[in-house]
């Protein structure tokens, strides 16, 4: 392959991309592949020979970018996963041409990675020393990254090196949640050998934040039991509501208790840059530890997560290991990103952060993500004022929590119509909205992470809704051929 062969193929990938991109509000958002499509991915043979790169490009057009998950799609309100921001893909293939491991030393994105974390921390309003924090694969390992740390103190404190000598022998850990508590807190609970057993599921309120005077009767409960309690995890968006927790009293709880205090801001914990709802995050910077995800609601291209840690002693504490292969005199005294986390080869994921960050400018994304919380709040509204539809919780941030509620059916008959719906309102390709359980109740959540989503396109969701549901209805209105 020459230089003009690589020019010429990567000049037809920006077309292609673009393209795509550009094409996307008029597509449907996903449908189910076919048969054969699906068979072309799944059983493709081992080519034994190599394939032009216009070839490569041409299989990409006919066989991968037409069948999309659609979270590109302006009417795209499914889970939390973000359009991608137009800076981000361009650095993504810089990035991928340096194709450095980012795991230390002395080159531009090891430092590049300091001043986005830096960034990030400043734009949530999270205190940032130098070290405190690095860019991981998504919330899930920065998770796991914050908790490990939070252990290590926790058994420092009870006289135990964890490192040296493992949890066994040591009191159970314990830690508290709530029944709104990302899935990758019981992961991490459960890989760092906390056990899930040992995570108190601790009650919330009708605003979906977390009860202190449940989670303070908690701990008593377990100290008397000889336990020790060691860490709360509250939420700066919760997955199913995006309630956000009030942070003050939990943190005027823990600084009591001596408890480490994480928070999952994994999507949620951006929305301090909006005014109308800065206030909700009162208290955010007294944590300890906060996990956020630039690859959500900032648009950087996956994957890209974050962990922010105030102390960085014991974030280094937790992983630093240095072999003699690895010595460096040009990392300096941060010493290699490795000792901050679990990865050593790490992808050079600054580029596209740096990008996405500078390309808005605090103004700018200040500006998407409150048009967000502008369309969430406008759609609960609408659902609001439809006798059809019922809104479950109150919009605190981007997500509207609602379900179908037509006369005629009894409780068990909208849980069973509510939870076949997305399925239903996705297969006809207009919008893609999903499901979840709230509490006892089944029902929609519509995400709002795209700024370039119009009133229409929530008025289109919520028709799509009630049209899906028609078709449903039937199925699920109680036999009264009798009556």
């Amino acid at each position: 392959m020459t230089p003009d062969d690589f020019r010429a193929a990567a000049h037809a990938a920006a077309d292609l991309v673009s393209d795509y991109l550009d094409g996307l509000p008029a597509r449907p958002v996903w449908q189910p592949m076919d048969g054969t499509a699906r068979a072309a991915l799944l059983d493709a043979p081992l080519p034994a020979g190599g394939t032009a790169l216009t070839e490569l490009l041409a299989a990409v057009e006919r066989d991968v970018l037409p069948y999309p998950m659609g979270n590109g799609n302006p009417r795209f309100f499914g889970w939390v996963n973000s359009a991608p921001a137009p800076a981000g893909v361009l650095a993504t293939l810089a990035a991928a041409a340096m194709n450095p491991s980012s795991a230390g030393g002395d080159h531009a994105d090891v430092h590049l990675e300091r001043t986005v974390v830096r960034w990030i921390a400043e734009l949530v309003g999270f205190p940032h020393p130098a070290g405190g924090g690095l860019l991981t694969s998504g919330t899930s390992m920065a998770t796991i990254v914050c908790l490990a740390a939070a252990r290590n103190r926790a058994a420092r404190a009870a006289g135990w090196d964890v490192r040296e000598d493992g949890l066994a022998g040591l009191p159970p850990l314990v830690g508290y949640v709530t029944g709104e508590t990302h899935s990758c807190v019981r992961k991490a609970a459960e890989l760092l050998g906390l056990g899930s057993r040992h995570l108190r599921t601790v009650a919330t309120g009708p605003d979906g934040r977390l009860d202190t005077a449940d989670l303070r009767a908690a701990i008593e409960r377990d100290r008397a039991a000889g336990l020790l309690p060691f860490l709360v995890v509250a939420s700066a968006g919760t997955v199913g509501t995006g309630a956000v927790d009030a942070f003050h009293p939990i943190a005027d709880l823990c600084a009591e208790q001596g408890l480490w205090l994480h928070v999952d801001g994994a999507y949620g914990a951006f929305g301090r840059l909006d005014p109308a709802i800065a206030h909700r995050y009162a208290g955010l910077e007294r944590a300890d530890s906060l996990a956020l995800d630039p690859h959500k609601w900032l648009g950087v291209p996956v994957d890209c997560g974050c962990a922010l840690v105030r102390d960085t002693g014991e974030l280094r504490g937790t992983f630093s290991l240095v072999p003699s292969y690895l010595r460096d005199e040009a990392a300096g005294e941060l010493g290699w990103f490795s000792e901050y986390g679990t990865e050593q080869t790490r992808p050079f994921r600054a580029l596209k952060v740096w990008a996405t960050i500078a390309h808005r400018g605090r103004d700018g994304l200040a500006r998407d993500i409150a048009r967000c919380t502008e369309l969430a709040r406008h759609l609960g509204e609408l659902v609001t004022a439809d006798p059809e539809l019922e809104l479950l919780a109150e919009v605190q941030t981007s997500i509207t929590a609602f379900r179908y509620r037509p006369a005629g059916l009894d409780e068990a008959g909208l849980d069973a119509l509510n939870r076949e719906l997305p399925a239903a309102v996705q297969r006809r390709g207009r919008v893609f909205v999903t499901g979840a359980r709230l509490g006892d109740r089944e029902m929609l959540r519509a995400c709002l992470l795209n700024a370039t989503t119009t009133e229409a396109d929530l008025a289109l969701l919520l028709a799509e809704v009630k049209s899906a549901a028609a078709d449903l209805h039937t199925i699920y209105r109680p036999d009264t051929e009798d009556s």
